[in-house]
């Protein structure tokens, strides 16, 4: 075992703090991963808020990429020095969902056995499993995917979660094909991997629709041909304007909220897809006049990590993003230390930022 140091939230409400956690030797099928990077992202703070849960304390972090520094017995699909992207759907290859060939739906995804712990011995949870705002993190090996190590790794690491939730329910929920319409309500950093994700389907029309000008502004950088701003123009009505009438093919919402939800519906053609990527909280709920789902036709979706598989996705994403065809670097908005989570929560907050990056010492691009 080792001593590292990581960032930890004891308690709801909580500031976070920087302390030295002991990361157990890597038991049959795990891996100890050394960190280089990691995003801040809006599950982090919904985990110090107690919007998740209250098994506290919490070792922050998800959003990661890393070097393997070894592994345990049984594991054979990374070894010590290879470059992986964490993630927190480590597929079992057993269960109804993957037996029937859609590991992407598996319903006994795994994290590592042993727990990483504070000095006086406290047992720590791992954010999503995984607990990367950490020098070094124990996993489950399957939740370690390798790709090319030429990925600058402050951006390989967002595919590890919002990235990837964004650019997959275009890509793997909503199907998006050459030619189609879509509208992504929401611009955060989910929805603008909306955006990049509906472009490279080769969407022929993707409308960006939020209430602030910078977010939107950048949408259009990143292959929005359409925005609207919700404070000034309804957005349904916008959505069908634009897309002669009928409303687009597909509609993401990436907010996550009753009313954002009944737009993105009313804002879809006959037959066409909502695709719900945002995450609600647990007290929300949705009334729909049941006629309309039956006489609108169509798919209504949820899209969980994007409907992702990492195994294929993250590599095919990552190989797109060194040819310079996925502008990963564009999420990036800034590198910070391991301190300074606290304020990047903050800016992300007041819509500041796509992402802040932990970047760990020496890994620095």
């Amino acid at each position: 075992m080792q001593q590292v140091q990581a960032v930890v939230a004891r308690s709801k409400d909580a500031p976070v703090e920087l302390v030295t956690i002991t990361v157990p030797d890597p038991g049959p099928g795990e891996a100890v991963v050394r960190v280089q990077a990691c995003g801040v992202c809006h599950t982090d703070l919904h985990y110090v808020q107690g919007g998740i849960g209250d098994d506290y304390p919490y070792l922050l972090g998800h959003e990661a990429s890393g070097i393997v520094e070894a592994v345990g017995e049984g594991v054979s699909e990374v070894a010590p020095g290879d470059f992986v992207i964490l993630n927190w759907r480590a597929v079992c290859g057993e269960c109804r969902a993957c037996r029937r060939g859609r590991p992407w739906y598996c319903f006994n995804t795994h994290n590592a056995t042993q727990r990483m712990t504070l000095e006086d011995g406290t047992e720590l949870t791992p954010a999503l499993g995984i607990g990367a705002f950490a020098e070094k993190t124990l996993v489950a090996a399957g939740q370690c995917t390798k790709v090319d190590p030429a990925a600058r790794p402050a951006a390989a690491g967002l595919l590890g979660c919002g990235v990837m939730a964004g650019i997959g329910a275009a890509l793997n929920t909503g199907n998006v094909g050459r030619g189609d319409s879509v509208a992504v309500i929401g611009c955060g950093g989910v929805g603008m991997a909306a955006v990049v994700g509906a472009d490279l389907a080769g969407a022929a029309r993707i409308i960006a629709v939020d209430v602030d000008p910078r977010k939107l502004d950048r949408a259009r950088e990143l292959g929005a041909t359409d925005a609207v701003n919700a404070r000034e123009a309804d957005p349904v009505e916008a959505i069908r304007a634009l897309t002669g009438g009928f409303g687009a093919d597909v509609v993401i919402d990436a907010v996550g909220r009753p009313e954002i939800w009944r737009q993105a519906f009313y804002a879809r053609d006959l037959a066409g897809t909502v695709v719900l990527v945002g995450v609600p909280t647990p007290e929300m709920e949705l009334t729909v006049p049941l006629l309309d789902v039956f006489g609108r036709g169509g798919s209504l979706k949820s899209s969980w990590y994007g409907d992702c598989l990492p195994s294929r996705d993250f590599p095919m994403l990552i190989d797109l993003y060194t040819r310079g065809r996925l502008p990963l670097d564009a999420f990036v908005s800034e590198e910070i230390g391991i301190g300074e989570i606290d304020d990047a929560f903050a800016k992300m907050h007041r819509g500041e930022v796509l992402r802040s990056v932990v970047v760990m010492a020496g890994s620095r691009a």
